[in-house]
């Protein structure tokens, strides 16, 4: 008997059903995304972000409901729930309170002043042909420096017998700038701008290279002169850099610590240019009240993506 084979798998073994594996598929890259090796790449730097900022803002907030004070490692001691008790100090410091209007101050001074010189300088160097190097190096060099050995110099210049001073004469402030308390908070904003308009110079450039020139082209034709094609052409083609440079510099002068610290001996003077988070460390660190410091520090995060939120809706336009 010849027997024909006619490709069909015997009766008892069913065939694979083709469309249970694609099925299976799309399961797992709805689990894994349409690029799965992206995640995989990200996750190193996911995984920094939990370590690095998630698990610490976590237990900044979990201190901040407790009496918490340090020990030794391992030690078993009690750090009962306090509740809202950090907070309602922190609310009723004079201190704490004042530290915040020095900071609105300083970023009232900072952040604008930021967006402009840098804008300004980052268009004219962008035109520049020769020394082009040597003049974007020149302006980043201060950022990279640390602020320690920075902090000398501004001394020599902002002191009693400093060469603003000289230069100004009978114009020049009596307290000298840093042990007034009125110029006290100007002057770090003044120091922070000029140290750090190196990085969003280069922020702007890099904006800048991708504004087409035919937008320059089309306002030559038309007969604007310089400041309104800078009006009406760069300043809304690099309209995102802006909104990172604002966000950035918002974010990192919430942060001061270093300037006020160096410059006005720890937020001098009598807390003029006292930062929230130099308040923070003389809370946590000088008088052990680890919980009031995390209460400092929750209601300044809450601030900061307050702010944030607010500049991003209006700055940017309402973009998502």
């Amino acid at each position: 008997m010849t027997v024909v084979d006619t490709g069909a798998p015997p009766a008892g073994d069913a065939a694979p059903s083709p469309a249970r594996r694609p099925a299976r598929r799309r399961g797992i890259l709805g689990v894994l995304g349409k690029n799965p090796a992206g995640l995989l790449f990200s996750t190193p730097y996911l995984a920094f972000v939990l370590v690095v900022f998630a698990f610490p803002l976590g237990f900044a907030v979990w201190i901040s409901f407790h009496d918490y004070f340090f020990a030794a490692p391992g030690a078993d001691v009690d750090r009962p729930f306090v509740g809202l008790d950090n907070y309602t100090s922190v609310l009723s410091d004079p201190d704490v309170r004042r530290s915040f209007v020095n900071i609105g101050i300083f970023l009232l001074i900072n952040v604008p002043l930021t967006v402009l010189l840098s804008l300004v300088l980052a268009t004219l160097l962008n035109q520049v042909v020769r020394a082009r190097t040597f003049l974007r190096v020149a302006f980043y060099v201060p950022y990279v420096t640390a602020s320690v050995a920075v902090v000398g110099v501004w001394l020599f210049l902002f002191s009693g017998n400093g060469l603003v001073n000289e230069v100004l004469g009978p114009l020049a402030p009596d307290p000298p700038w840093l042990i007034n308390s009125f110029w006290a908070m100007p002057s770090i904003a003044f120091f922070v701008t000029w140290k750090q308009l190196g990085f969003y110079i280069l922020l702007y450039l890099a904006a800048l290279q991708n504004v087409p020139r035919e937008l320059y082209e089309a306002a030559a034709t038309d007969g604007a002169g310089r400041l309104r094609t800078f009006r009406s052409v760069t300043v809304p083609a690099v309209r995102p850099a802006t909104v990172l440079v604002v966000l950035l510099a918002t974010i990192t002068g919430a942060n001061l610590f270093t300037e006020p610290y160096l410059l006005t001996g720890g937020g001098g003077p009598n807390g003029a240019s006292a930062s929230p988070v130099l308040i923070m460390y003389q809370r946590g660190i000088e008088q052990g009240s680890p919980g009031v410091a995390a209460a400092i520090g929750v209601i300044l995060v809450l601030l900061v993506l307050l702010v944030a939120w607010l500049q991003r809706r209006f700055v940017g336009g309402g973009e998502s």
